[in-house]
C-alpha cells in the first residue's frame, strides 16, 4: 500500500516550525539505502558482524510497517507488512522525517535513539551487533 508522493506539513516541533513528513517511498529508499551497506560490506565483516534476525521499522506518523531479514548473506529488501505480521526480533519505531534523516547521516542513530525521536525494542546483544553496522 504506497502513499501519496508529496511532502505534507506534519505537526508543530514546538520551535515555532514545522516538520515535514516524508512519503512510505522515501522511507522505503532511505531503509534500503541502509540495508544497502550490508551489501557493500566485505563477507567476512558481514559473518562476523551480522545475526539472522528479522528487523521492523513502524513509521507511526504514515501508518505503516516496514520489515527486512538481515543474515551474513545480506539483507533481504525491505516489504511493506501488515499488522497481522508476526513481531520482528529487533523492531525500529520512528517518524518518516526521522528514518530519511538517519539514511542521510547514520551517524545520526545514536543520537535519534538517545533524544528518544527512534524506539528501538531487542535484545542488548542483537542490539550491540547492530551498532557496529552504524
Amino acid at each position: 500500500m504506497l502513499r501519496p508522493r508529496e511532502r505534507h506539513e506534519a505537526h508543530n516541533d514546538g520551535d515555532g516550525g514545522k516538520e515535514t513528513m516524508a512519503t512510505a517511498e522515501e522511507c522505503r529508499a532511505a531503509l534500503e539505502s541502509l540495508t544497502g551497506r550490508i551489501a557493500e560490506m566485505d563477507a567476512k565483516d558481514r559473518a562476523a558482524h551480522l545475526l539472522d534476525r528479522t528487523l521492523s521499522c513502524r513509521v507511526p506518523d504514515l501508518g505503516i510497517t516496514f520489515l527486512t531479514r538481515l543474515s551474513s548473506n545480506g539483507a533481504e529488501p525491505i516489504r511493506e507488512v501488515d499488522g497481522g505480521a508476526p513481531p520482528a526480533q529487533v523492531r525500529f519505531i520512528a517518524n518518516s522525517d526521522v528514518i530519511v534523516a538517519i539514511a542521510a547521516d547514520p551517524g545520526s542513530f545514536m543520537r535519534a535513539w538517545l533524544t528518544g525521536r527512534l524506539k528501538v525494542h531487542g535484545s542488548v546483544f542483537d542490539l550491540l551487533h547492530l551498532r557496529k553496522l552504524m
